[in-house]
């Protein structure tokens, strides 16, 4: 389910989870293993990184940041290996966004997990209030929604999102600000949990929407702005839209069978209805294709009954 933003103001203070004293109505600031998935992003990915460090830097709790350089091709891997301060695990091939942030996720030390881009995209700097906020929400998640008042990407990308936002809506029944910001932190237990069904793609940060939110865990929406990218994006608005819609699919009938399936049976069973009536006022006979449609709504039904099964015993 997703959830109110809380009222900031009347929360207690936050504090170091190392320091001593009396902590009581005090809130420790956690730790977190900040993730970004890096291909070919020569231009940007120095000038980020170090925003982030500067950022961070006022932080009191224990974050790192790790940097997985997914088989970048061009200066990308060098210009990280010279950066202080950072884990760098490189990809001898380019596996993919999802496939890059996994890696990271495995090789995280902290409990929470904060992933970004490395495009200056999304404004890193609101990272240790996400962070915090996580706590103050009691939130298993908090996603960045690209719903603030400097909202910048192309008209082409809004169409196929506005219908994909609605189809994830509808299998979820819970209202999405933003199905696919790449700037969000989660609880590193739960993305173990389905981190094997999670797209090595960019569709991740999908999946993982979807997965939370038909398993019953708790997602905040804040809004964020959201700037133009440094560099080419690596999105193809045609390819990865049919594959968005693919996943969304796949994931719908893994966590919530029942809502893609009994619809598919309904819609046959309507069809064997219109048909049979036919047969008996029109042919006078009984056809194959009644009986096929008949057959067609009582297995779609069954199949929606037993995926329904298994996915609660899972």
């Amino acid at each position: 389910m997703s959830s109110n933003p809380p009222s900031i103001a009347n929360h207690p203070a936050l504090v170091d989870q190392n320091e001593p004293g009396d902590r009581s109505g005090e809130i420790a600031y956690p730790a977190f293993s900040l993730v970004l998935p890096i291909f070919n992003e020569e231009l940007g990915v120095a000038p980020t990184i170090e925003h982030l460090q500067a950022t961070l830097s006022a932080y009191p709790g224990v974050y790192e940041i790790i940097a997985v350089n997914d088989g970048s091709s061009d200066r990308t891997g060098e210009i990280l290996h010279q950066l202080p301060g950072i884990r760098v695990i490189d990809h001898n091939i380019n596996r993919g966004y999802g496939a890059a942030l996994k890696t990271g996720i495995r090789h995280a030390k902290y409990s929470l997990i904060v992933i970004t881009d490395a495009d200056g995209t999304y404004p890193n700097e609101r990272i240790p209030a996400l962070v915090n906020l996580i706590q103050l929400a009691e939130a298993d998640m908090v996603v960045g929604s690209r719903t603030g008042e400097n909202v910048q990407y192309s008209n082409l990308r809004k169409i196929p999102k506005w219908f994909l936002v609605r189809f994830a809506e509808w299998i979820t029944k819970t209202k999405i600000p933003d199905l696919n910001s790449g700037l969000r932190i989660f609880r590193k237990e739960i993305a173990d949990r389905f981190l094997n069904i999670l797209p090595n793609t960019f569709s991740f940060t999908t999946t993982i929407t979807v997965a939370m939110l038909t398993n019953g865990y708790t997602v905040h929406y804040e809004p964020i702005d959201y700037h133009p990218r440094q560099g080419r994006s690596k999105i193809k608005p045609i390819r990865d839209t049919l594959r968005f819609v693919q996943i969304i699919l796949r994931t719908g009938l893994y966590f919530a069978p029942m809502r893609i399936l009994m619809p598919v049976s309904a819609a046959f069973a309507i069809g064997f209805c219109v048909s049979l009536a036919q047969d008996i006022f029109v042919r006078n006979d009984l056809t194959e294709a009644t009986l096929i449609l008949l057959l067609a709504a009582t297995q779609t039904a069954i199949l929606a009954l037993l995926a329904d099964m298994i996915d609660k015993r899972l």
